[in-house]
């Protein structure tokens, strides 16, 4: 079985809170990030591509 989510969130809030969410797709993501965008700091807001190759993780592109 292959996973359903694409891209992985994590991130801390303005007041200590932990966010972890799985999106499936850009839009999914977009609009999670939109509901939250208020809630989140921003420095601490990461958000991996599971579909990405590795190569560019290392490359840092």
């Amino acid at each position: 079985m292959g996973s359903t989510c694409r891209y992985v969130v994590s991130a801390t809030g303005k007041n200590g809170e932990t966010y972890y969410t799985q999106c499936k797709d850009k839009e999914e993501l977009k609009k999670w990030l939109a509901e939250h965008e208020n809630k989140l700091n921003k420095k601490e807001l990461k958000v991996k591509d599971k579909n990405r190759h590795p190569i560019f993780n290392w490359l840092n592109f």
